[in-house]
């Protein structure tokens, strides 16, 4: 079967309303992290819409965070990983307050943009192309624990990722759907600093304050920042002491580090191990570190990316590039060296906000992109030699 952009654009617009009626279907299955039972609902709504477009389909295990699920399009000697996931951020019953509705030309409701939307254009490209398909298949990966870190998933992740060619990323995309191919490294720490308890009007000197120190700990961070060079740190949470007249004996503070590149990441671990207390009788604590790694724009990167600007112009459709500061399980294959190319999900806005909507009227060219870009592939090696 052979097929062209103009017949892959008129089937995806063939689906237009199909893609509406199934995000939202989705979106009324909230599904928040953590949350098995919900997990698995949805689970199981997007098992039926993987199968009925032609997919064997696998649950695995997640643990407590709830069962992943591993879905296959044919049968070629190539592997393309479609990427994605179906926990969100919103706890049950968000929907009273977001209900899942049309307004305006947008599809409002938790979880329609990030990213449910995103699994619902990914089926329907993967439907759409797999029969044209002569050198690949397509393999699904959509977990559950993406926005609590992807510790049950990573593994999964890492493993498919190695066995494919490229990764295509169905997060949100950039504004007016540009594609993401950069994203920063998140790390997060937590500092406890351990200090001598005293009164702090009889006798101050013979404590040693947890939160001074902090302080000075916090400073020493905000001099290890490189903004030039996409380093950033902050210190969002910071809490101690006991009492106004008591020296503080404990302090603590929570801190998020970004990072554009691992050169950047392994200076700041350095760093960070290298910090002490300026007062001996104080000890420091460290907990965390760096949970995703920076999506570089290296040539892997960019020869996936030549690729989609090339089946965005057979469609008529002019892609663009871009990076964002937040991070995705792509942060995870393009730091293997994976061809990787991210935000090819719905347009739109309002992620993690009570404003999360998806654009209508994109839906349709959105799936038809992400299906020209895997036919494509099909013809094009991207990998390494």
């Amino acid at each position: 079967m052979s097929i062209s952009p103009t017949d892959i654009r008129d089937a995806c617009h063939a689906r237009a309303a199909w893609l509406v009626e199934t995000i939202a279907a989705l979106a009324r299955l909230e599904s928040p992290s953590g949350d098995a039972d919900a997990l698995h609902r949805c689970g199981v709504a997007i098992t039926t819409l993987l199968e009925d477009a032609g997919a064997l389909v696998e649950a695995l295990d997640g643990g407590t965070a709830g069962a992943h699920l591993r879905a296959t399009f044919g049968t070629g000697e190539r592997q393309v990983l479609l990427l994605g996931h179906f926990d969100t951020v919103w706890p049950i019953g968000t929907i009273e307050q977001m209900p899942v509705e049309v307004r305006d030309g947008r599809l409002y409701g938790p979880g329609t943009f990030d990213m449910k939307a995103g699994l619902v254009l990914a089926i329907c490209a993967a439907r759409v192309v797999a029969p044209a398909l002569r050198r690949l298949r397509l393999r699904c990966l959509f977990t559950v624990d993406e926005e609590v870190g992807s510790e049950t998933s990573r593994g999964l992740i890492e493993a498919e990722a190695r066995s494919s060619d490229a990764v295509l990323v169905f997060e949100p995309a950039l504004p007016g759907g540009v594609l993401k191919t950069a994203r920063k490294g998140v790390g997060t720490w937590r500092l406890d600093v351990h200090g001598v308890s005293a009164h702090a009007g009889i006798s101050p000197e013979a404590g040693a304050s947890a939160i001074t120190e902090l302080a000075r700990q916090i400073l020493a961070m905000h001099e290890l920042q490189a903004p030039a060079l996409g380093t950033t740190i902050n210190a969002g949470v910071v809490a101690g002491g006991s009492r106004s007249n008591v020296v503080a004996e404990h302090a603590h503070a929570e801190i998020d580090v970004r990072v554009s590149a691992a050169a950047e990441q392994a200076r700041i671990e350095r760093a960070f191990a290298a910090l002490d207390a300026a007062d001996p009788r104080v000890r420091l604590a460290w907990r965390g570190g760096f949970d995703r790694p920076p999506m570089e724009r290296g040539p892997h990167v960019q020869r996936l990316f030549a690729v989609a600007r090339e089946a965005g112009a057979a469609l008529g459709l002019e892609v663009g590039e871009g990076a964002t500061g937040g991070a995705s399980d792509g942060n995870f294959t393009a730091a293997l060296g994976v061809p990787t190319l991210d935000g090819l999900g719905a347009i739109g806005d309002g992620a993690h906000a009570r404003h999360e909507h998806v654009e209508i009227a994109s839906l349709a060219d959105r799936a038809a992109l992400a299906a020209a870009i895997i036919l494509r592939l099909d013809e094009t090696a991207v990998a390494a030699d």
